[in-house]
C-alpha cells in the first residue's frame, strides 16, 4: 500500500509537468474572398495559429482580433482556428486587422494587415414635387445610408441635360443632405442628381451619380408684350399711346406689378390686372427712345424692350440776343428764330414770365433785366422751347476802399490781412491786390462783400486794390495804402568804450548796440544775475550809451542789456552777451600803497633790529666786565685791535665818543642806571679767514658788553652760517647777511670808499628795497 501511495506521488508531478509544457510555434491571419474587397461584399478574417504541448491535456485559449489596434473581438477557443466575419463590407471598414492568441501566460500576435474597400454606394436622391412655378423652390435630399459620415455630397440642377446650377455640401455627422434650388425663369423641364464622396487619409473613393425624377417648370405669367398706336411712322402732333400687356396662369395667386420706363425714368405702372398704358398728349422729339415693359412677382422678372421713332414736324427755336453782358442803360435785342418757312406763332419769356408774344424784342436795360430768357415756338399744336439764355446787365463798380485791421501793430514777417470792397458794382467783381504797383495776386467775388488779401510783409509797403467787373467802364483803383511795419529787435550787443580795462576814478562807458529795428528802442541795463535793471534809456536810435563818472571797485562784475522795442512783446525780448568789467587803482594810488606797505616794512625792520641787538649788547656787558683781559699777544684780539683802530681812525670819531675798548672789569665802572641792564650771554664765533691773519678753525666764545649809549662805535661780528654787521653813525647804516670773509671785505671797501654807508634787505617779500645815504668825512665831522 505504501509503495502504491509513492507510485502515485511520483507520477503526478510528472503529469503536472506534462501539463504545463506548451509553446505557440506560428500564428498568422488570412482574408477570404481577400484583403481588397468591392464594397457591399463579405469578408472573412481568419486568425490560425500552431500550439506544441508534452501532454494531450490543453487548456482553452483566449483570441482577440484587431482593427487599427482597437479590439473589436474576445473569444475562448479549444480550436486552432478563430473566424471574424464582416457582413457587407463598407468603407468605414478599412483598416488594419491583426489577432493574438494567449494561452495561460504566453501571447503571440500576427503583423498589421490593411484591408481595402473599393467603392461607394450609389446615393439615393429624391425631390419633394414634379411640378413647380417660375420662383418657387424645390427641396432635393441626398443620402448614403450604407456608409458612416463623413461624407461630401454634390447635388446638379440641369435643363434638358444643360448644367445649370450646382451645390456642394459636407455633413460631418449625417450620411443624407437636404438643399434647396430656387426655379427661375426660363427654367422649363428638370433634373437633379447627386454624387457622394468619402475620403480615409490620401484615399478618396466617389459614387455614381444618381438621377431624380424630372421636374417641369410652369410660368405663372408670360413674358409682356408692347402694343404702340399709332402703328407705322409716328410725327409730331400725332396722338400717342404706349401700352404693355401679360397673360397669367390660372394657379397663379399671386397678381404680379407692370411697369413702363424710359432710361431710369417710370412713366406707368399697375399692380392690379394685366396691362398698363402711357399716353401723352403729342408724340414729340423728346419722345423718341427706348421703351422698356417689366413685370415683377417676387424673385420673377420678366423684360420686354421697344423702340420709338418720331418725325421731327419742326426743329427747336433758338433765342437771339444781342449780348449777354451789357452795361447798366444799355440796349437789348432779343430775337427768335425757327428753320424751315412753317408759320409759327411765338412767345419770349423770362424765369417763366411771359414779356411779348412775338419773335423780337427791344429794350433798354438795368440790373433788374439780369436774367434766364428763352422763347417758344407752335406749329400745329406743336409747343417747343428754346434753350435758356443767361442775360446779365452790370452796374459800373464804385472805387474800392482798402484798408487792414488797424486796431493793432504789423510786425515784419507776421501775416496781414488786407481787405478791398467796391460797395457797388454788379457780381462777379474781380480784385487785384497792387503791393509796391506789382498786381499779382487776384480774387474773384460774387458778392459785394469785402475781399481779403494775405500778405507777409517786411518793411514798410504801399498797397493799392483794384476793381472789375464786366462792365465797359473798365478797372478802379482804390487809395494807397501805406503800412508801416515794425521790425523786432533781433541781435542786442553789449560793448566797453574808452578804454579796456577801466582805472579807479576814471569814466566808464557801456554801449548797447542792436542790428536794427523800429524805433523807439528801450534799452536796459542790467548786472549778471540781477533781474532789476539799473538804467534804462528809451532813444530813437540802434545804440545807447550808459556811464559813470568815477569807477569804484564795487562796479566790478558781469554786466550784459537788452534792446526791445514794440513788436518783441511777441517774439520775446533778446539779451546781448555778458562782459566782465574788472576795476584796476590808478597808478598813484598803487605808489603810495606800495610807499605806506615799504615804510611800514623798514620800520619794522629797524625796530626789530635795534631791539635785537639792544638784547644781546645787555647780555654780553656783564660778561666782558667780569672777565679778565685776555693776553695781547692773541691772534684774536689783534685782528680785533687792527680792526677797531683803523674803523676808528677812518670814521673820524675820538675814543670819548665812539669807541669802547675792551678793559679790565676793574678799571672800568658803569654807572648803577647801566648795570641793572647789563646782561650776559654766550656767543659761538666762527673765526673768519682774514688775508692778514693766521687762519683759525673752531669756535671763540665772544663776551660782549653792551652799554645803552647814544650812540655805537662801529664793531665788526660775525657768527657761524652767516654775519651781521650793524654800524650806526649819525644817518649811515649798513646791514648785510653774508659770510665772514665777505663781511670783512665789505668793511674794507666803506673804508676806501670813504666813509660810505649803505642799508640794504633782502626781504621775502616780491620788491627789492635798497636805501643808500653817502656822507663825507668832512660832512660828518661838522656833523
Amino acid at each position: 500500500m505504501y509503495l502504491v501511495l509513492l507510485g502515485m506521488l511520483w507520477f503526478c508531478p510528472s503529469l503536472k509537468g506534462q501539463e504545463n509544457s506548451f509553446t505557440i510555434n506560428s500564428i498568422e491571419i488570412k482574408a477570404e474572398p481577400g484583403w481588397e474587397v468591392e464594397n457591399g461584399k463579405n469578408l472573412t478574417l481568419n486568425c490560425l495559429f500552431d500550439i506544441s504541448a508534452t501532454s494531450k491535456l490543453q487548456s482553452p485559449r483566449r483570441v482577440l482580433f484587431y482593427k487599427d489596434d482597437i479590439l473589436i473581438k474576445n473569444v475562448t477557443s479549444w480550436n486552432k482556428k478563430e473566424s471574424f466575419f464582416i457582413q457587407a463590407a463598407r468603407l468605414y471598414d478599412r483598416g488594419n486587422y491583426k489577432c493574438t492568441v494567449i494561452l495561460n501566460n504566453k501571447e503571440k500576435t500576427t503583423k498589421d494587415y490593411s484591408v481595402s474597400v473599393k467603392g461607394v454606394p450609389s446615393p439615393r436622391i429624391t425631390v419633394d414635387k414634379i411640378e413647380v412655378m417660375e420662383g418657387g423652390v424645390v427641396k432635393v435630399g441626398c443620402s448614403v445610408p450604407e456608409e458612416k459620415p463623413p461624407i461630401y455630397f454634390i447635388i446638379e440642377k440641369l435643363d434638358m441635360h444643360v448644367f445649370k446650377q450646382r451645390k456642394e455640401k459636407m455633413k460631418l455627422h449625417e450620411n443624407f443632405v437636404t438643399l434647396d434650388f430656387p426655379i427661375e425663369e426660363r427654367d422649363h423641364v428638370l433634373v437633379f442628381q447627386c454624387q457622394a464622396k468619402i475620403s480615409f487619409g490620401s484615399f478618396l473613393e466617389a459614387s455614381e451619380f444618381s438621377r431624380s425624377d424630372w421636374v417641369t417648370v410652369r410660368e405663372p405669367f408670360s413674358i409682356p408684350k408692347f402694343q404702340i398706336t399709332p402703328e407705322g411712322e409716328i410725327t409730331e402732333g400725332d396722338p400717342l399711346k404706349l401700352e404693355c400687356t401679360i397673360l397669367v396662369a390660372p394657379m397663379f395667386l399671386e397678381e404680379p406689378e407692370i411697369i413702363i420706363q424710359k432710361g431710369r425714368e417710370i412713366l406707368a405702372s399697375a399692380k392690379h390686372g394685366t396691362e398698363v398704358s402711357y399716353t401723352p398728349s403729342l408724340a414729340k422729339v423728346e419722345h423718341i427712345g427706348n421703351y422698356t415693359c417689366k413685370v415683377e412677382s417676387g424673385k420673377i422678372s420678366k423684360v420686354n424692350s421697344v423702340f420709338i421713332n418720331i418725325t421731327e414736324l419742326f426743329s427747336k427755336p433758338e433765342l437771339l440776343v444781342s449780348s449777354n453782358h451789357l452795361d447798366e442803360g444799355g440796349k437789348l435785342d432779343l430775337s427768335c428764330q425757327i428753320e424751315g418757312s412753317l408759320p409759327a406763332n411765338f412767345t419770349i419769356q423770362k424765369e417763366n414770365t411771359t414779356i411779348i408774344n412775338s419773335q423780337n424784342f427791344t429794350k433798354r436795360v438795368w440790373v433788374h433785366d439780369s436774367g434766364t430768357y428763352r422763347c417758344l415756338g407752335t406749329i400745329h399744336n406743336v409747343i417747343k422751347e428754346s434753350d435758356p439764355v443767361q442775360i446779365s446787365v452790370f452796374e459800373i463798380v464804385s472805387k474800392p476802399k482798402i484798408f487792414h485791421n488797424s486796431a493793432s501793430e504789423v510786425i515784419t514777417g507776421k501775416l496781414l490781412e488786407i481787405y478791398c470792397q467796391s460797395t457797388n458794382g454788379t457780381p462777379p467783381i474781380m480784385y487785384y491786390l497792387c503791393k509796391m504797383n506789382l498786381c499779382a495776386n487776384q480774387k474773384e467775388m460774387y458778392s459785394n462783400e469785402p475781399v481779403k488779401f494775405l500778405d507777409t510783409p517786411t518793411a514798410n509797403t504801399e498797397y493799392t486794390c483794384i476793381a472789375k467787373n464786366h462792365h465797359s467802364q473798365g478797372t478802379m483803383d482804390s487809395d494807397v495804402l501805406n503800412v508801416v511795419v515794425i521790425a523786432p529787435v533781433a541781435k542786442v550787443n553789449l560793448s566797453i568804450l574808452l578804454h579796456e580795462e577801466v582805472v579807479s576814478g576814471k569814466e566808464v562807458v557801456l554801449r548797447c548796440s542792436t542790428d536794427g529795428g523800429s524805433w523807439p528802442i528801450h534799452y536796459k541795463f542790467y548786472r549778471h544775475n540781477s533781474m532789476v535793471p539799473f538804467a534804462t534809456i528809451t532813444l530813437n536810435d540802434t545804440q545807447a550809451i550808459w556811464h559813470t563818472l568815477q569807477a569804484r571797485k564795487e562796479d566790478e562784475g558781469q554786466y550784459y542789456c537788452t534792446a526791445s522795442n514794440r513788436a518783441n512783446i511777441h517774439s520775446g525780448v533778446p539779451k546781448s552777451n555778458i562782459i566782465t568789467i574788472k576795476v584796476a587803482l590808478a597808478p598813484w594810488m598803487k605808489s603810495l600803497i606800495a610807499v605806506v606797505i615799504i615804510g611800514a616794512i623798514i620800520t619794522a625792520l629797524v625796530l626789530l633790529i635795534r631791539w635785537y641787538f639792544k638784547k644781546t649788547k645787555a647780555k654780553q656787558m656783564p660778561v666782558e666786565m667780569s672777565r679778565p683781559e685776555p693776553p695781547l699777544n692773541s691772534n684774536t684780539e689783534k685782528i680785533q685791535s687792527d680792526t677797531n683802530v683803523e674803523a676808528n681812525s677812518h670814521s673820524g670819531y675820538n675814543d670819548d665818543i665812539g669807541n669802547h675798548t675792551v678793559k679790565p672789569t676793574n678799571e672800568h665802572k658803569e654807572p648803577d642806571h647801566l648795570k641793572m641792564d647789563v646782561e650776559y650771554t654766550e656767543v659761538e664765533v666762527l673765526t673768519p679767514d682774514l688775508p692778514r691773519a693766521p687762519e683759525r678753525k673752531g669756535t671763540d666764545t665772544v663776551y660782549s658788553e653792551i652799554r645803552k649809549a647814544g650812540k655805537l662805535a662801529s664793531d665788526q661780528w660775525c657768527g657761524g652760517g652767516g654775519v651781521e654787521r650793524f654800524e650806526e653813525e649819525g644817518w649811515a647804516w649798513r646791514w648785510e647777511a653774508k659770510g665772514r670773509s665777505e663781511c670783512q671785505e665789505a668793511s674794507e671797501k666803506t673804508r676806501r670808499e670813504g666813509h660810505s654807508y649803505a642799508f640794504k634787505s633782502m626781504l621775502p617779500v616780491p620788491f627789492f628795497f635798497s636805501w643808500t645815504r653817502k656822507f663825507s668825512s668832512r660832512t660828518m665831522g661838522n656833523d
